[in-house]
């Protein structure tokens, strides 16, 4: 906390007015000083809290992420949360886990750890028994067995944390920020520095002219830009976790609003992940099972009596296979493990096997696991060797399989994933390889499982399409069964192609002109061809969200502009790498956050409007001054612009950052682009800050005739010159609470929107209302900010710029949209292709 609020107290903006509070104090003016330390210490405090707030709905969010570990206690296997695991536990840890702590093994079986996070290595290395394992690293590859030697504050881990920190690549809202800050930081000095000199050409004295300088910096600088921002994006991160979407770093929240492309998954994201075997096939014939869930009790359609004894040799060799499992858990069957080995453990239970009781009878000797480059496993036993996998990868390696080929096409194409299942006697050999385990192997059959769409994958599938976001599936799975699942969802078209990952072309920029088509799907990719389409699209100006839930996923994860995890069904490998973790797994939730990180950006706006209007007010006394050569006097002194800064101004601000999205977000490409565009620069310098200005000096003027001045006369001092004054203090209050509503949308009046359906804005500019009539009407303090209760006429101009300034934006927004409509479509003839949107890039 110290070492943020020192960050928020250090910042370009907060070291500017760090140095025009110093000016002030030198120049003898302690009260600007410390006006201006005030704004300083408000805003760093403001912009902690945000983030604070942010952390601990992170905080929250996380807890509820499956961190937990396998460990054997008192002989058993059992699953801990990893924040239990204590000295001495007996971690039983597969490919995908995380280390929960150091540790040294006891068995090691083909065990690759990832350490990059320790030793900064890439590549995996090979962990033998005996050896030790750290906190942090990953399992990529095998398994074993391990006792816990450190946990917490002693790993390793710990001790390179307190030594170092980690650093954040710059997103497009920091470059956009960067960009924002050193625009409006040089024109803020640029202005100071110029009336300083103006101010002295007059004949000034130094000190006056300093504090002039100063006041028209602060009027320039946006203090309460940055604050605004975090709390933007601090309460999209919120809104997210209300959707159950775990948000690691605040600035992907408008990253993803940028999104262009999505490259998911199919399995758990587009489906429930709920595996479930629906369908048993053997040469001796097939069983059809008709029972969703992991409950043990299904009804069993055979196609032939005699084939019961195949099939059950199937069911004991695939769950033997298998390290997943089903467990009662309080009367509820849940998965433990991979959902997959789950539903052909619960099979094999449906079938009358005791599978608790066959796994410790015949525990494997050996295993190969999954191997993602051949997609299939095998395990050595006492008597036999059991492979497991693909069929296009297995049935090669089977002699003669029958009717096999014609099956897979068929299940397949219902949209089933289908694995097949071999075996060989093991003849006392003891293979050193897994293409040694693998000779000689016959097939036993084929597993049929269903994994059903989501509800709300089409609706979510269709506010993409309207959103001008592209969406492609990248499976690991057969290319009828990625078809089959694309068109019974709604991704893929008439005409979408069907890709297989082994038939992408080499050339970068080939493969990108190939995938850059809507609902394109890419079957059967490995690891290195995710983190190939990720690049092939980036270089086409997509900004490409990746989801991935495996180990091998994580490259892509970190390669993709958003990396998106599974939270239920995903590794820790994978979490750790992704910028967004979908607790529910839904794909329907990213949609959500490419809401929420467009709303985050068009908020940005939202407020840089709303306070360059107000610059635009602030500066313009200054100008009228200059240009006057100092004949006509300062409508608002520094002292009036800061309490306007840091009493009115602040609060709208945050009001805007805070709007909801809008519906019509969806309904288009990204928003992004440029901060300040030529929208936020028109509304804000050619249309209401002018009109703004003009109230405000109208009123100081309307005041000084009321009160007696005529033009040619001397310019009055004293009480009637600070009652002038307050007449144009109140006007940019009033008007700037106007401003704040008119803010809330670019193309429509603020009425339509509904005016109390952002409740923090009314609490806003009630409070700010309240602050500017204590500033006024309290002596001491009006007579410090050189203000004082304004004549009737200067109220009236004050009041009357309320409904002044919220007709000319309604009329600003008509004639605009009046201008944008669209022609007729043109006649025959016409150019060809007119009409079509572009697609919108990065």
């Amino acid at each position: 906390m110290l070492r943020r609020l020192l960050a928020e107290l250090t910042h370009f903006f907060a070291l500017l007015l760090w140095g025009a509070s110093a000016l002030a104090f030198v120049s003898g003016l302690p009260e600007l000083g410390i006006a201006i330390i005030a704004v300083i210490v408000v805003n760093a405090i403001f912009a902690v809290v945000q983030q604070a707030r942010a952390d601990r709905a992170a905080d929250r969010l996380q807890q509820m992420l499956p961190t937990r570990v396998t460990v054997r206690r008192d002989g058993r296997r059992r699953l801990v949360d990893a924040i239990d695991v204590v000295v001495g536990d007996v971690l039983l840890l597969e490919s995908g886990d995380r280390v929960p702590a150091d540790a040294r093994t006891t068995a090691a079986n083909r065990l690759l750890v990832d350490t990059s996070m320790l030793t900064g290595e890439s590549a995996a290395a090979a962990v033998e028994s005996g050896a030790a394992l750290f906190a942090g690293t990953f399992v990529v590859e095998g398994d074993t067995t391990a006792v816990v030697t450190a946990t917490g504050a002693q790993t390793r881990l710990a001790g390179i944390a307190r030594m170092t920190t980690a650093a954040h690549p710059d997103t497009p809202l920091t470059r956009g920020l960067r960009g924002v800050v050193r625009v409006t930081a040089g024109i803020a000095i640029g202005a100071g520095l110029l009336f300083l000199v103006i101010s002295m050409l007059v004949g000034d004295p130094i000190r006056d002219a300093f504090v002039f300088a100063i006041g028209v910096t602060v009027a320039l600088v946006p203090e309460g830009l940055l604050p605004t921002v975090t709390l933007s994006l601090a309460l999209g991160s919120e809104r997210m976790a209300k959707r159950r979407i775990l948000v690691r770093n605040l600035e992907a929240v408008e990253t993803l609003g940028s999104t262009t492309f999505i490259c998911t998954d199919k399995t758990g994201t587009l489906t429930r992940n709920e595996m479930t075997v629906v369908r048993a096939w053997t040469s001796a014939g097939a069983v059809s099972i008709d029972g969703a869930g992991y409950a043990p009790s299904a009804a069993l359609d055979w196609a032939s009596p005699t084939a019961e004894p195949a099939v059950r040799a199937l069911a004991i060799a695939a769950e033997r296979c298998s390290t997943g499992y089903a467990e009662d858990a309080g009367g509820t069957w849940r998965p433990h493990g991979d959902p997959m080995e789950a539903a052909v453990d619960v099979f094999a239970r449906r079938l009358g096997v005791d599978t608790d009781a066959d796994r410790r009878s015949s525990p494997p000797e050996l295993r190969f696991p999954f191997d993602s480059a051949l997609r299939r496993m095998a395990v050595v036993l006492a008597d036999e060797v059991l492979v497991k996998g693909a069929p296009d990868t297995v049935l090669p390696l089977c002699g003669d399989v029958g009717d096999a080929a014609t099956v897979v096409d068929e299940l397949t194409g219902r949209g089933l994933r289908v694995i097949a299942v071999a075996a060989a006697p093991r003849g006392g050999r003891t293979p050193s390889n897994q293409r040694e385990a693998e000779a000689d192997v016959r097939l036993l059959g084929l597993l049929a499982l269903e994994d059903p769409p989501r509800d709300d994958v089409a609706d979510a599938l269709a506010a993409c399409r309207r959103a001008g976001v592209r969406v492609g599936m990248i499976t690991g799975d057969h290319p009828a069964t990625a078809r089959a699942i694309a068109d019974e969802v709604g991704l893929r078209g008439p005409d979408g192609p069907v890709l297989v990952g082994g038939d992408l072309p080499a050339d970068d920029q080939h493969l990108g002109a190939l995938l850059d088509h809507d609902g394109v799907v890419v079957a059967r990719v490995s690891p290195e061809d995710k983190l190939r389409i990720a690049r092939a699209l980036q270089a086409r100006g997509h900004v490409v969200a990746m989801t991935g839930d495996g180990v091998n996923d994580a490259p892509a994860l970190h390669e993709a502009d958003i990396g998106v995890a599974m939270g239920r069904g995903g590794t820790d490998v994978a979490r750790e790498a992704a910028d967004l973790v979908l607790l529910d797994d839904s794909f329907a939730g990213i949609v959500a956050g490419i809401e929420q990180g467009r709303a985050t950006y068009v908020n940005i706006r939202r407020f840089l409007t709303y306070h360059l209007t107000d610059n635009v007010a602030e500066l313009t006394p200054f100008v009228v001054w200059a240009l006057s050569g100092g004949q006509f006097p300062l409508a608002l002194g520094v002292l009036q612009i800061i309490a306007l800064d840091l009493g009115t101004d602040t609060l709208s601000a945050v009001a805007l950052g805070a709007e909801k999205p809008a519906k019509h977000l969806l309904e288009g490409p990204p928003v992004g682009g440029r901060l300040m565009n030529a929208t936020v620069l028109r509304r804000a310098f050619g249309v209401l800050g002018p009109l703004e200005a003009l109230l405000t000096m109208g009123a100081f003027t309307v005041s000084l005739v009321a009160l007696g001045w005529r033009p040619g006369d001397a310019f009055p001092s004293g009480p009637d010159l600070m009652a002038a004054s307050g007449a144009a203090f109140m006007t940019v209050v009033l008007a700037q609470t106007a401003n704040a509503f008119a803010c809330r949308s670019s193309t429509r009046w603020p009425g339509s929107l509904g005016w109390f359906t952002n409740r923090l804005l009314v609490v806003a500019v009630l409070a700010e209302l309240a602050f500017s009539l204590i500033v006024l009407w309290w002596p001491v303090v009006a007579g410090v900010l050189g203000q004082a209760n304004p004549p009737l006429a200067g109220w009236a101009v004050a009041l009357a710029s309320m409904p002044t300034l919220l007709a000319v934006d309604a009329l600003d927004k008509r004639l605009r949209r009046r201008r944008a409509r669209p022609h007729p479509p043109a006649a025959a003839g016409g150019v060809p292709g007119a009409g079509l949107r572009a697609r919108p890039t990065a």
